[in-house]
């Protein structure tokens, strides 16, 4: 009777291992793109703002072009001093000081910005979630959140 049981046991596990339920549950992602555009646009007419648009989706403002080189390439090393917020204003990241990253380590909507700028030019960058962290939470950062940058660009390395 013990070994009964015993193959019992063994046999339900290897069983239930091989089952179809087993299979791993696929979220896929959500589109984001026209409800980031609505928002954009509702925050910036709130705050009186004007952007430019890349074909991309990216919206930016250039306060100070700056007079040095612009990054070369979206693999160029930068050193830039930034604040990044949601639109309600609640800051996620700042760095003041400066950082320096290559532009192909960073979200495409800053691969793509910060090109824009000259050494020395400062800005925002307004960034739907499709060039940000896309439809899924990420770091505290929720799924499809448009992020604003307010960037300097320190330098062209």
């Amino acid at each position: 009777m013990k070994y009964f049981l015993l193959f019992f046991a063994a046999t339900t596990m290897i069983s239930c291992l091989s089952s179809d339920d087993n299979d791993a549950i696929t979220v896929e992602p959500v589109d984001y793109t026209e409800i980031n555009e609505k928002q954009i646009n509702d925050y910036l007419t709130a705050n009186e703002l004007d952007s430019e648009t890349t074909a991309s989706g990216l919206h930016y403002i250039i306060e100070n072009l700056g007079g040095g080189p612009k990054p070369s390439s979206a693999s160029a090393n930068v050193t830039v001093a930034y604040r990044g917020y949601f639109l309600d204003g609640s800051v996620f990241d700042q760095n003041n000081a400066g950082f320096t990253t290559d532009l192909s380590k960073v979200i495409a909507g800053w691969t793509e910005g910060i090109q824009l700028f000259n050494e020395g030019g400062s800005g925002v960058l307004l960034i739907p979630a499709h060039l940000g962290y896309g439809s899924f939470d990420f770091n505290g950062i929720p799924g499809g959140s448009v992020l604003l940058f307010d960037i300097e660009l320190i330098s062209v390395n």
